[in-house]
């Protein structure tokens, strides 16, 4: 029973895009509220064509009730959960950096290599997110079974004080808040799916830590060793490619580092990390174990000298985008 009810009037004006997928758009907005008040949040639109698809918006939604609980310093906050003239939008935890494809490609382009410390660094802060959501429970102490399901170079976020922040949990699994037809259809990045996701099996919380191995080897390679020519092949070769001794790949690689590759992408369910939290023992030992490893200031001072404090540009397809863009320019929410 509440005490009272605050009713109250948001209202955000878009700044810019940031980022544009195959079903929604994020930009950058601020939130205005009484006496100048100012925030900076992001925003994540339904793109037009799918506002009419209601198990989407059933989705859009149920991702928005799912991660509104989730509260964590490597996940990214939902704020508010928004409709107006018929469109569906998120109000998030705005992120100033860049995603890790950016950050590789930028690494690529500068021709700079990353030090293999902030490599396990970032995928530790992953698995720290990852280990947080997989033990989340409903408010009478029930498990949620969330699986991310798209843990990828694309859903992870730093930012340019070194913050590391996983997000996009559009098509997380987790009991009572999402439609699945898993086991009929196949969802996630081709690249970065568990090889039970790319063969259309049930999946676990173990399918995560198989990606987040992936996105470790593509930090310390400088590329994605499942990746083929199309989602098709990358979805075989996630499946059947010989997981390769990485010692041989990158002399940066030792023993014990090899040993954690091995164990993330073993495809054989009882050979892989069991759960989140022993990835992250491993990974953070790993870089700590000696008494002192690399922080979130440590990333920090690497990315501000990577990107020179610039702020890349969303890619986009300008005719859609403009259509979105002004109908959402500014966005009062229903009451």
């Amino acid at each position: 029973m509440a005490l009272f009810t605050i009713e109250s009037e948001f209202r955000y004006e878009i700044v810019r895009k940031v980022y544009e997928g195959g079903m929604g758009v994020v930009y950058e907005a601020e939130q205005l509220g009484t006496r100048n008040f100012v925030k900076r949040v992001a925003i994540k639109v339904v793109r037009q064509n799918y506002t009419d698809q209601q198990q989407f918006i059933d989705n859009f939604v149920g991702e928005a009730k799912l991660v509104a609980d989730l509260i964590h310093t490597n996940i990214v906050q939902t704020y508010h959960l928004g409709e107006v003239r018929g469109m569906f939008f998120i109000a998030m935890e705005f992120i100033r950096g860049v995603n890790l494809e950016q950050f590789a490609q930028q690494l690529t382009d500068k021709r700079r290599i990353l030090p293999k410390e902030l490599a396990v660094f970032i995928t530790s802060r992953v698995a720290r997110g990852l280990s947080y959501a997989h033990a989340k429970t409903d408010k009478d102490g029930k498990p949620l079974g969330i699986v991310h399901r798209d843990v990828s170079m694309k859903n992870i976020m730093i930012a340019f004080e070194g913050d590391v922040k996983l997000t996009d949990f559009g098509i997380a699994k987790a009991r009572g808040f999402l439609q699945d037809n898993e086991g009929e259809v196949v969802a996630g990045k081709a690249d970065f799916m568990s090889p039970e996701q790319a063969d259309f099996k049930i999946t676990d919380k173990r399918s995560d830590l198989f990606s987040t191995g992936v996105v470790l080897a593509h930090l310390l390679l400088g590329h994605n060793i499942f990746k083929g020519a199309n989602a098709d092949e990358s979805r075989k070769r996630i499946m059947t490619h010989p997981i390769p001794d990485f010692r041989v790949l990158d002399k940066r690689i030792d023993d014990r580092l090899n040993e954690i590759l091995q164990r993330s992408l073993a495809r054989d369910l009882n050979k892989r990390y069991p759960s989140a939290d022993e990835l992250l023992y491993d990974l953070e030992h790993y870089i700590y174990h000696q008494g002192y490893g690399p922080t979130n200031e440590t990333l920090g001072k690497f990315i501000r000298e990577l990107f020179g404090q610039m702020v890349p540009q969303a890619t986009t397809d300008a005719r859609g985008s403009t259509q979105l863009l002004e109908r959402a320019a500014r966005i009062v929410p229903k009451r």
